[in-house]
């Protein structure tokens, strides 16, 4: 009888019962888990949504950096901040109709000039750009330009046939765009899942600072810490209770 008495009982204490499995505090915890992770999960969302602009590159203009059909995100900014290196979004009327991408490699008050031992020059200096396919800044030079103030010259990194700067040399700006023709500042290719691009230090040489990369990398971080939040707090009840099954098991073998 007595046996058989703690062996109907086990499995109430084991907490298979109506109760919530784990406990209140567990129960708890799990709980503010799960608001917090969505808290993040929906505001990093948010916050990349406000921040970047997705764009599909259609051309291999910026190969190998960019290929064909691959998509990018590109930070908002004003063109004030635009730095020699930066891959920009730009949409200029006398370049058509669509938003263009390519990279700054001189702004106001530059002298531009290809080549010079295979290198481009910018102010006299050489600059090394490893972005290039082979290294090299293309066979087909061109004359030295002086870039206006407020001007960009921009050139693809797949210089043997870019339509860029060097396609519009004979328009009345040299080839330059206007900084406020620029809307954003491509951060990262996501497809394929390239990643955050090569900061172009070759300008370093110029003297200036490089722009900073984007908050991409943070954004990503907190999405992943709140989904990690989320499941796992969603994941405490049916695991506390498993937990809390396993044991009335043992307890119930043991009395046996």
């Amino acid at each position: 009888m007595g046996g058989e008495s703690t062996t109907r009982t086990a499995p109430r204490s084991g907490g298979t019962g109506s109760g919530p499995a784990g406990g209140r505090t567990g129960q708890r915890l799990s709980g503010l888990a799960v608001a917090l992770g969505l808290v993040l999960f929906l505001a990093a969302f948010g916050w990349g949504a406000v921040v970047y602009r997705p764009y599909t590159v259609p051309t291999t203009s910026m190969a190998p950096t960019i290929g064909a059909g691959d998509r990018v995100l590109a930070q908002r900014i004003d063109g004030a901040e635009v730095r020699r290196g930066d891959v920009v979004v730009f949409k200029d009327p006398g370049w058509g109709n669509a938003p263009m991408i390519k990279r700054v490699v001189a702004v106001g008050g530059d002298t531009v000039a290809c080549c010079q031992e295979g290198r481009l020059t910018v102010n006299g200096k050489r600059i090394e750009e490893p972005y290039l396919a082979d290294g090299q800044a293309g066979p087909a030079g061109f004359p030295t330009v002086t870039v206006p103030e407020g001007r960009l010259f921009l050139l693809g990194d797949e210089r043997h046939g870019s339509l860029d700067s060097t396609a519009h040399l004979t328009d009345a700006a040299s080839g330059t765009v206007a900084r406020d023709t620029v809307s954003a500042r491509v951060d990262a290719v996501v497809w394929p899942m390239d990643g955050v691009l090569p900061r172009p230090t070759g300008f370093e040489a110029l003297g200036g600072s490089l722009s900073e990369p984007g908050p991409l990398r943070t954004i990503v971080a907190l999405i992943a810490g709140g989904a990690v939040l989320v499941l796992g707090g969603a994941a405490y009840g049916p695991v506390a209770q498993r937990a809390a099954r396993a044991r009335a098991r043992t307890e119930t073998a043991g009395a046996r």
